[in-house]
């Protein structure tokens, strides 16, 4: 069995038939549309750099997102940072992340750091996905490189589906 090439084809196939599909068209009505009061969003401050919302502690019940944040979480958070991190210099972090502040430009980063991990990860041989995955991963520092990969499809799907959900209610809310 190919562990790597099951979990990368679980993720492509999501990716290319169910979450890229999704995104096409969307607008930044769309992406900064706030379906409820105290939404997480992606701020911009008069300096014009953008910050997400909630990057400490969530509270519980955790608050609605906004499609800017999720798809800004998923694309820096979930895939460009840890490919930095388990890849790279590790000099990519949240406080160094250029955050996009449009529709396209949050679109066009999601397919630029999926490729990223995409391409970091398939270069993984056997023992590199039985390694530990270290402490930037936190209470998770010990689990195999196999975990995280399975960890980033979740997230991926997990927000993709969110993304979907709210490009349909904003549908039908101004329709």
């Amino acid at each position: 069995m190919d562990w790597r090439a099951e979990v990368l084809d679980q993720l492509d196939l999501y990716w290319e038939h169910n979450l890229t599909p999704r995104l096409g068209g969307l607008t930044d009505d769309e992406y900064f549309w706030e379906p409820v009061k105290d939404c997480w969003s992606v701020r911009t401050a008069a300096d014009g750099r953008a910050t997400l919302d909630g990057t400490r502690e969530t509270p519980e019940p955790p608050p609605v997102t906004t499609i800017a944040w999720r798809l800004t979480h998923v694309a820096f958070q979930v895939l460009a940072i840890r490919t930095s991190t388990h890849f790279g210099d590790g000099s990519l972090t949240m406080a160094t992340a250029q955050l996009p502040v449009s529709a396209d430009a949050a679109v066009a980063a999601l397919r630029a750091h999926y490729q990223d991990w995409r391409d970091a990860v398939s270069g993984l041989d056997k023992a590199a996905l039985e390694r530990p995955i270290g402490e930037a991963e936190g209470p998770w520092g010990d689990r195999p490189m196999a975990t995280l990969m399975l960890h980033v499809n979740r997230e991926v799907m997990h927000h993709g589906a969110e993304v979907a959900l709210l490009r349909d209610l904003h549908r039908a809310h101004f329709s």
